[in-house]
């Protein structure tokens, strides 16, 4: 008896999914399978830190306008207001956004290609 003799191949087709830095299991019938604890977009998080801390430096009079600021954080001034535009969003979806209760579709990309002004429309 060789060693191919006893050995048994399963293969299960299953897709495997990022989202903010953990991996969902999508099952061949669609079932999806997260973990049990909320998914902290860790992407969306550090961008949402990085808005409201820029804005302070801006707020302070650290920097001057929107190009300074650039310069002085090595990114391109398009960069630098679309993630301060993320401090426009309502309270209750940044909080969502920290505790991990964002949709799980939601992106940083989308939100950094614009979003409603209006609080009552962005939780659609």
């Amino acid at each position: 008896m060789t060693d191919d003799d006893r050995t048994l191949t399963v293969r299960i087709p299953l897709v495997f999914k990022k989202h903010g830095g953990r991996k969902t299991v999508i099952s061949p019938d669609g079932h999806v399978w997260q973990p049990l604890e909320p998914l902290v977009d860790r992407a969306l998080v550090r961008a949402l830190a990085r808005g409201f801390r820029w804005q302070k430096l801006l707020d302070d009079g650290v920097h001057a306008t929107l190009n300074d600021l650039a310069k002085a954080e090595h990114v391109s001034q398009s960069y630098v207001s679309k993630v301060l535009r993320l401090t426009l969003l309502a309270p209750s979806s940044v909080e969502a956004i920290l505790d991990g209760r964002q949709p799980s579709a939601l992106k940083l990309d989308d939100l950094l290609e614009g979003f409603p002004a209006e609080w009552s429309q962005q939780s659609q």
